[in-house]
């Protein structure tokens, strides 16, 4: 062979012994990429073809002084700062905070694999995700999800960390499911454009019933049940070549029509393209009215009260408005998905905080079809992007982030009944 120390072993007679010194020196060198280690890996690798005891040691302790300093000058890459989306932005102070997002099984059901687990094999967490979320409801840390594409709708279960889909067979099943509400049992009401009825659910996900049906609807949209539990308020948006764009309004629980409210038309109390309704605590109904661009106001029997919101492209104004939810001090949160956020309004219809923006790249808080709107009896705020298939979650900022029906602290403390109402404090106009 040609390697120096492997002829210097034959002329020894030693020729077994330097074979394996050899392939220790050659497996160290090709171990080793730093430039630094690999002239120290030489440098050990030419002291075993010399059997002078001073130079092997000198070479073996020059060559560790190398290798440390070769390690020595690899600077540490400091950890690049996540920004957590905080409305309105410093700075002025925060009222609501950017929490999570979800988007499939994974983010709320318990992992089955450790995290170091994950690193050694490389794998990554999946989980059933949505395909084309519309409607959003909560009830008590579970939250509803209709799915257009899958035809059902989603459970995230996050205080009990399941997930589960209901809807999707049997005498209950969906075909084109869009809002939903939830009543004070746990009810699930999801109003299907499909089969053009309102299917019931119980707290469980069990069929219950269905109410009215295509002799009707035109097309049913929107829905809101009422604090009380006694009616039922869905938006039938009807169509370019209908005249029939109302609120038709359902005794609960027996699922009589008792009225209308509204006709197609551009008048006060009057409907183009009705989009969703709302239930406020004072028993007052908001009906975002789309191609209208506003929101009117009426009381629990359907007399007109006032409107508010206009067609533009500035902050309290309306350019594509679509689904409405109402806290509990009666502020409107009224999504739109032109601008790709939701408006904030007081009860009064003045503007208090815009949440989001627009954009074509996926991250929280950021939209490009936005649909549904939910918000709970802590504040939370649940929004979802049908382009992006999540719902993302905001808090009050003066909720604690273990505080609340998804935390499964009902109530934990004063915070959450304070953080909607400091939320609900945002001065008019504040961005």
């Amino acid at each position: 062979m040609d390697d120096p120390a492997e002829r210097s072993a034959s002329r020894d007679g030693s020729k077994k012994g330097a074979i394996a010194e050899i392939g220790t020196g050659l497996a160290f060198r090709n171990r080793v990429q730093h430039p630094s280690h690999r002239a120290a890996a030489a440098a050990i690798s030419t002291s075993y073809g010399s059997r002078r005891p001073f130079s092997c040691a000198l070479a073996l302790v020059l060559a560790c002084v190398t290798l440390v300093a070769g390690c020595a000058v690899e600077p540490e890459r400091p950890a690049r700062k996540v920004e957590i989306p905080v409305f309105p932005p410093p700075p002025e102070p925060a009222r609501f905070i950017y929490e999570r997002t979800l988007t499939s099984s994974a983010d709320v059901l318990e992992d089955d694999a450790s995290t170091l687990e994950r690193i050694v094999t490389g794998a990554v967490r999946t989980g059933e995700g949505l395909d084309k979320p519309y409607g959003v409801a909560a009830y008590k840390g579970r939250i509803f999800v209709t799915d257009t594409v899958r035809r059902a709708v989603a459970v995230f279960d996050i205080p009990g960390k399941r997930f589960a889909w209901i809807g999707d067979d049997g005498p209950g099943a969906l075909r084109l499911p869009l809002g939903i509400d939830v009543d004070g049992r746990g009810n699930v009401y999801v109003a299907d454009g499909g089969t053009k009825r309102v299917v019931v659910f119980d707290e469980g996900g069990k069929y219950v019933r269905e109410i009215a049906g295509a002799d009707l609807f035109v097309r049913p949209s929107g829905l809101a049940v009422d604090g009380e539990g006694t009616r039922l308020y869905v938006v039938d948006t009807g169509g370019v070549d209908s005249e029939d764009h109302r609120v038709r309004v359902f005794e609960l629980p027996s699922g009589r029509h008792l009225f209308d409210i509204g006709k197609r038309g551009s008048n006060p109390g009057e409907f183009n393209l009705p989009r969703d309704v709302a239930v406020a605590p004072n028993g007052r109904i908001y009906v975002v009215d789309g191609a209208n661009f506003r929101v009117q106001v009426f009381d629990r029997d359907g007399k007109f009260i006032r409107v508010f919101g206009e067609v533009g492209r500035q902050s309290g104004q309306f350019a594509r408005p679509k689904e409405i939810a109402i806290d509990n001090a009666g502020n409107a949160y009224i999504v739109d998905t032109a601008f790709g956020n939701f408006q904030i309004f007081d009860p009064e219809g003045r503007l208090l905080l815009d949440v989001g923006s627009r954009s074509n790249t996926a991250a929280p808080a950021k939209y490009m079809l936005p649909s549904g709107i939910a918000v709970d009896g802590d504040g939370r705020v649940y929004f979802v992007d049908q382009y992006f298939r999540k719902v993302d979650v905001f808090r009050p900022a003066q909720l604690g982030a273990a505080d609340g029906y998804v935390a499964g602290r009902p109530h934990g403390n004063a915070a959450a009944a304070k953080g909607a109402a400091d939320a609900a404090s945002v001065r008019p106009g504040a961005r």
